[in-house]
């Protein structure tokens, strides 16, 4: 059995943790420099709030509206989520960290416990010793779990965490899950299956392997089919050292500046971090490739990739947290 953690709006909740007057609060965090939206909380998102809205716009948009905005700190939010990994270590077998915000579980050994207790339990000492609300996703392998993880976070009445663990359930969620919110489908192969008439989850775990085979040629998204029909077959690459790391995602939405794009790839590398401490192995190149949407004709293209080799090599991603 797998599960993931996932802080809810975490930007957000970061910042209520020292701000409780803000609990039901319209809140919003701006990028690294002011420049636009980055994270919302749920009365933000109900509001209509977007994500990626520039700052200057907010007041034209929202203009009799309250709203606390917060310049973005991504120190504060690395010290609150890694007291909620932490804590999250001291209560499974094994985790990763997907990203500062989710963290794969592996309950092997964890059958004798009743999990959806065991997962409430856990989001009240979350709760209780950090101050920030998660969601938890359990289920047979990854993609049923981070669908368990959206259920549990969209429906209060999970108490923050929803368990896949029969057929009837497994199927009960793709029929309520939109295939662009699929993980390991990407917007690209979303457009793709929509464009073929396939709109849940439910949809394409109905069709033939041969056919998902033979329809896109792409071993990551066989297994994705495979995972919606309940096997477990994406590997767990997070447990074997690798010769190389990359951390890469396509932006949601457009970015037209450069500090937002900075975010980005601090972000990345960061996590590229993560994976070579977690093998207990240092980089000695570190390369940033960047292109923009191919599927975008009426906009140029533009490629490029930049490499640089490190004097000393490292697995840190900021100077002063030296390698042992």
């Amino acid at each position: 059995m797998y599960g993931i953690i996932d802080a809810d709006n975490c930007y957000v909740s970061a910042e209520r943790v020292f701000r409780p007057d803000l609990e039901h609060a319209v809140v919003v965090v701006l990028s690294n420099n002011d420049g636009c939206i980055v994270a919302r909380s749920n009365e933000a998102k109900a509001l209509g709030i977007k994500a990626g809205t520039p700052y200057y716009q907010l007041a034209q948009q929202f203009p009799n509206t309250k709203i606390a905005v917060f310049s973005s700190n991504y120190e504060l939010y690395g010290e609150l989520t890694g007291r909620i990994v932490s804590l999250i270590a001291q209560e499974v077998p094994a985790y990763f960290r997907y990203s500062i915000d989710e963290c794969f579980v592996y309950l092997d050994g964890m059958n004798h416990l009743d999990l959806k207790q065991w997962g409430e339990n856990l989001h009240k000492k979350i709760k209780r010793y950090v101050g920030m609300p998660v969601s938890i996703g359990l289920a047979p392998n990854k993609t049923l779990a981070k669908m368990a993880s959206h259920f549990a976070k969209k429906y209060q009445g999970y108490r923050h965490c929803c368990m896949i663990d029969s057929d009837e359930k497994r199927i009960k969620a793709l029929k309520l899950y939109p295939i662009d919110d699929v993980w390991g489908i990407g917007r690209r192969y979303a457009a793709k299956l929509q464009a073929l008439g396939i709109t849940t989850a439910y949809d394409f775990a109905q069709h033939h392997k041969d056919w998902v085979r033979l329809t896109f040629n792409n071993i990551n998204i066989v297994r994705t089919w495979q995972e919606l029909n309940g096997e477990d077959v994406v590997p767990n690459e997070e447990l074997a050292k690798k010769k190389s790391i990359c951390t890469s995602r396509s932006f949601n939405g457009m970015i037209g500046d450069i500090e937002t794009l900075r975010t980005h790839v601090s972000n990345y590398a960061a996590r590229c971090a993560e994976k070579l401490r977690m093998q207990n192995t240092v980089a000695s190149i570190v390369g940033v490739f960047l292109n923009t949407n191919a599927f975008r004709e009426d906009l140029p293209q533009y490629w490029n990739f930049q490499e640089q080799r490190l004097i000393t090599p490292t697995n840190h991603y900021a100077d002063r947290e030296p390698s042992p």
